[in-house]
């Protein structure tokens, strides 16, 4: 019995030398290593700060800066030993900390991403779970303005993992969270994404909840479709399901625009000639607030819709909610917008006859 105890104890010195002697290795020389490949495929400046093993079998990656594209405090892996032993590379857990990306559209709208050389077959790569802390992506956007229209998403956690039930299972179990953040550095509203999803089987159930997102901070993008009035306020909080089913994606979605304040400026009542770009007016309900339902539907691997069709699916929608208002209050809004522009007629008026 003795001696089997002094063979386990043997075994398990030698195993812990080994270890020690490559975790020292990897310290060494793996840094430099990751940084050429990087530096060869993605064609961007690195530096890696620090790798290390340790137990079970996790590798850890410290200070990785790639250019002026990203920097990452730290990212942790643990590769499975038995499926490297059969060609498979699984990881159980990839873990990212304090990444900060930086995106950036040039005036032809471009992105600054790298595009990957590869040469051959890549492996395929199982994950079993990943997980992003504290993210933060700080887009500019150069097409719209020269000088660049920023948006930071802040606070970004993911979360990915495999559901646990039934085992046969392909699904994973999400979820996202994040904080906006426009140019000045003022927090204008948070998203939380959440559910589940099996690519293969092409099915779904998700939600999607926006909270507080003051839409003026993307005024750049909307331009008067929402109103041609200019707004200085509106929050917007919506809630979406997402349900797919056999490639089938159905998008149910909940909006409120809420707190609508016009900015009230001279310039704006000289060049408001449209009475069709007021029609946010007529749909806002005595509390000022828009609320509507609309459905999408389109294919869970390919998502997409047009412009127009998404324009017309709201307004549809839009011309519901005259229904829920009074015949006194559709009067108001229409001897009220008649007024505004009576008034319009007489400025005109004056500034030709000067």
């Amino acid at each position: 019995m003795k001696k089997k105890y002094k063979i386990i104890i043997w075994i398990l010195a030698v195993f812990l030398v080994l270890f020690f002697v490559a975790s020292l290795l990897v310290s060494i020389y793996t840094p430099r290593i990751i940084e050429q490949q990087i530096e060869q495929n993605l064609k961007l400046k690195t530096s890696l700060r620090k790798v290390s093993l340790t137990l079970p079998f996790t590798i850890t990656l410290e200070g990785l800066e790639l250019g002026d594209l990203a920097s990452i405090k730290k990212i942790s892996l643990s590769p499975d030993l038995i499926g490297l032993i059969f060609g498979k590379i699984v990881i159980h857990g990839l873990n990212i900390v304090d990444p900060v990306i930086n995106l950036v559209q040039s005036a032809d709208g471009r992105l600054n991403l790298p595009v990957l050389e590869q040469k051959g077959k890549p492996p395929a790569i199982y994950l079993t779970g990943f997980r992003v802390e504290n993210g933060k992506i700080i887009f500019t956007d150069r097409k719209v303005i020269a000088d660049g229209f920023q948006v930071i998403v802040n606070k970004l956690d993911v979360r990915v993992s495999k559901v646990v039930m039934p085992i046969t299972s392909l699904a994973a179990d999400f979820k996202v969270s994040a904080e906006l953040i426009n140019a000045k550095g003022n927090v204008f509203g948070g998203i939380i994404f959440d559910g589940w999803l099996d690519y293969l089987a092409k099915n779904m159930d998700a939600r999607l909840e926006v909270k507080n997102l003051d839409l003026t901070n993307f005024s750049v993008y909307y331009g008067n479709f929402i109103s041609n009035r200019k707004l200085s306020q509106a929050m917007l909080d919506l809630v979406s399901t997402f349900k797919a089913k056999n490639n089938a994606l159905e998008i149910l979605t909940n909006f409120n625009l809420s707190k609508i304040i016009y900015a009230n400026t001279q310039e704006e009542q000289l060049v408001d000639l449209n009475l069709v770009k007021d029609a946010l007016d007529f749909f806002i309900d005595a509390n000022g607030n828009l609320k509507l339902e609309f459905k999408v539907d389109t294919a869970l691997d390919n998502p997409s819709v047009s412009s127009d069709k998404l324009k017309s699916i709201i307004l549809k929608a839009a011309a519901k909610n005259l229904a829920n208002q009074s015949p006194q209050q559709l009067a108001n809004k229409v001897v009220t917008t008649i007024n505004k522009y009576k008034d319009l007629g007489k400025e005109l008026k004056k500034i030709f006859g000067n």
